[in-house]
């Protein structure tokens, strides 16, 4: 009986202890405040101007949300921002939009120069194309990530967000970034999907980065790429954003939770293993279209092939888009294929491919030309 005993008041100990561990470390994190930075650039009234991506600031906040941190939302100038276009059928996005708080936030920013940075332990600045224009000339916002990270907290940015990072300088008048792992939007990103407000960029963010002696890191494109250099974490693309909230956690000292994971990131992660060396990758895409975008990983396949070099590359390429040829069911994309299939070698079934599109497509002049192309080659073969 009385070993009994020792044995129950052993287990309500550590329930105890238990209890009071988790309740310490919530209560730890209750009253820890992140600054959420966007831009407030953008402008879909007159001259169109890009602003914040929505997409980001959704997934970080979530995760945030789930671990219970508080957010102030804020911007250059403060009061309202305007996001890019985005979806909000999108479930993340669905689940910020019926969020009246933090909407409300988002409705009436809190401006930079307002704030004092002891109030915070974290900045994560979101990315969109707007950060390029009015975050990197914010001396408010420039004082703050400086204030913020001398003051042993942390700061992370994601996609074009770090273009607030490239004149902070610290007290000692060097440069945040230099020498320290780096990255963001890169130049292949850049002059794939940025060509629109390419020309009117001050400069190219990764080559601003690495020119304040940042040391830039990449992955492939569009794909995660999370760097970490003690209190500076930094996300490559917006499929590095739950990375980069994630990561910024764990540099302030909290256990992170599981965290749900979409499946535009999901998708882009087997597409990551796909490139990696894993064949049974695409399989696994294709068996669970409910968890998995095939179309999303079939247009990877059609923008990849845009800068892969080398003949391993472009067969991953195309092997990309011919997994979601079915479910895209464009004639463009089924045109980039047959070319693709032309330049490594398979004229029969780059024939096939072009055939084909007309019998859905009897009109479509490219692949006409294509195989009015091919006839000519074969002619000029046998002659």
């Amino acid at each position: 009986m009385r070993q009994f005993m020792v044995r129950v008041l052993t287990l309500i100990t550590l329930l105890i202890t238990s209890f009071t561990q988790a309740f310490a470390a919530t209560n730890a994190q209750q009253g820890t405040k992140v600054l959420m930075v966007v831009s407030g650039y953008g402008q879909s009234q007159g001259d169109e101007q890009p602003g914040y991506e929505f997409d980001e600031f959704a997934k970080a906040y979530l995760v945030f949300n789930a671990h219970g941190i508080s957010v102030d939302v804020a911007s250059p100038n403060g009061g309202a921002v305007e996001a890019d276009q985005y979806d909000p059928t999108k479930a993340f996005n669905a689940q910020v939009l019926k969020d009246s708080a933090i909407m409300a936030q988002l409705n009436n920013t809190l401006a930079i120069s307002s704030l004092n940075a002891n109030n915070y332990d974290a900045v994560f600045i979101v990315g969109g194309k707007g950060a390029m224009f009015d975050l990197p000339k914010d001396g408010a916002l420039q004082q703050m990530i400086a204030d913020v990270y001398e003051q042993q907290g942390v700061v992370a940015a994601v996609c074009h967000g770090p273009a607030a990072l490239v004149d902070v300088k610290l007290s000692n008048g060097e440069y945040l970034v230099a020498g320290k792992r780096i990255n963001g939007f890169t130049n292949d990103e850049e002059r794939l999907f940025g060509k629109k407000w390419l020309p009117h960029f001050a400069f190219l963010l990764e080559d601003k980065l690495a020119d304040r002696g940042g040391v830039f890191q990449s992955s492939d494109i569009m794909l995660e790429h999370v760097a970490v250099h003690g209190r500076l974490v930094t996300g490559q693309n917006p499929s590095s954003t739950v990375g980069v909230a994630t990561a910024m956690l764990q540099a302030m000292g909290i256990s992170v939770q599981s965290v749900e994971r979409f499946s535009d990131d999901l998708t882009l992660e087997k597409v990551a293993e796909f490139l990696a060396g894993n064949e049974q990758a695409l399989a696994q895409l294709s068996a669970d279209p409910e968890r998995y975008q095939l179309t999303l990983a079939g247009m990877y396949g059609f923008y990849y092939l845009k800068q892969a070099e080398g003949e391993k590359r472009q067969q991953q390429a195309l092997a990309l888009m011919l997994v979601a040829q079915k479910t895209i069911n464009n004639p463009n994309l089924d045109i980039q294929i047959a070319k693709t299939q032309q330049r490594l070698g398979d004229t029969i079934a780059s024939r096939k491919t072009a055939e084909q599109i007309l019998v859905q497509h009897s009109d479509f002049e490219p692949a006409q030309q294509f195989l009015s192309s091919l006839s000519q080659s074969t002619k000029t073969v046998r002659q």
